[in-house]
């Protein structure tokens, strides 16, 4: 008797491309940093509900050390300068979404205290050469002003009028690996709170006339992917000590990462393990556990416990990223 399971009607919160993606992406590894880049028509982009245009993904391990840190800032540079090529700005103006007093959606202002704002010094006729003009404002969340966001932005893309404009966003993942691991970039413009569903008026080009490059990194993760995830590891935990079962070497290693092992998972354990939930892949286990959370309230957002040191140094890195990739010092 075969059990199949009707999906259709559920899904896993989302703001990365890469998650949803099924078409070939351009890669490039800088030592231990990995770029991908995709080109979404309108037609492929409205497949996973997302706007057409680029989306450039930087996946790094760590930033808390110096090395790290500025290992990928360079890449992040890099990568910046080339989404910004096509458009040429009098002036920018750069905006940090998000809650300050919410520490894994305080990305945006965290990076706004690290951007080198310069407008008001073009306006006294004192800027230096080589530097841009830089506007800059952390705007607060509705729930704190009474002001819709993007109508805020909108009022002062009118008054400024600026060339291009910067965004900057917390943004959610469904994979614990990319959790404060990964940042997007995109020429698409963002939809605030989408990746949680709390999905608030679009900032973009099609809104505001005026381009929109989008930054975001996930700190967030939902409960179903954490699950989902963990049953995978499962897996990986299970075929390696299977595989390394006899092995001499294997015994005096206390913690093997059995992640960074070439493990191929056999579907008949897979089976033997979880049945029924062992036939389904990954995406259909993510979907299902978010069945089963989502009618009881249990499909919580979740943060690693060190998240408010890890967005301030995620801030610095994009801050002055961003004042690299406009300034020349």
């Amino acid at each position: 008797m075969s059990h199949e399971i009707d999906l259709k009607n559920y899904e896993v919160y989302t703001d990365l491309a890469i998650e949803l993606v099924k078409k070939e992406v351009k890669k490039n590894d800088y030592e231990d940093v990995k770029v991908t880049s995709i080109d979404l028509t309108e037609k492929e982009a409205l497949e996973i509900n997302k706007k057409e245009g680029t989306y450039v993904t930087i996946e790094f391990e760590d930033i808390t050390d110096i090395d790290n840190f500025t290992k990928v800032k360079k890449v992040f540079i890099k990568e910046l300068k080339k989404l910004l090529e096509k458009f040429k700005s009098d002036l920018y103006l750069i905006i940090g979404l998000g809650n300050r007093k919410t520490a894994p959606d305080a990305l945006g202002p965290n990076v706004i205290d690290n951007v080198l704002v310069t407008n008001h010094l073009a306006l006294y006729g004192s800027l230096e050469e080589g530097f841009k003009r830089v506007s800059a404002l952390a705007p607060g969340v509705t729930g704190e002003t009474g002001i819709e966001t993007s109508d805020l932005i909108k009022s002062l893309v009118d008054k400024l009028k600026p060339s291009c404009l910067i965004v900057i966003d917390a943004l959610a993942s469904s994979s614990i690996e990319r959790l404060n691991k990964t940042i997007q970039m995109t020429d698409s413009g963002i939809n605030p709170g989408s990746g949680i569903g709390n999905k608030r008026k679009e900032i973009s080009k099609d809104t505001l006339n005026v381009p929109v490059i989008a930054l975001g990194v996930p700190t967030v993760v939902g409960a179903p992917a954490i699950v989902s995830d963990t049953i995978n590891y499962m897996y990986k935990h299970f075929a390696y000590s299977k595989a390394n079962i006899n092995n001499p070497v294997n015994k005096l290693k206390l913690n093997v990462n059995y992640l960074k092992e070439n493990i191929k998972i056999d579907l008949n354990d897979k089976k033997h393990l979880f049945g029924i939930i062992g036939s389904l892949n990954e995406n259909d286990i993510k979907n299902l556990i978010y069945e089963v959370l989502n009618p009881i309230g249990y499909n919580l957002m979740v943060t690693p416990k060190e998240e408010d040191f890890i967005v301030e140094k995620l801030g610095k890195l994009i801050g002055e990223g961003i004042n690299d990739t406009l300034h020349e010092k």
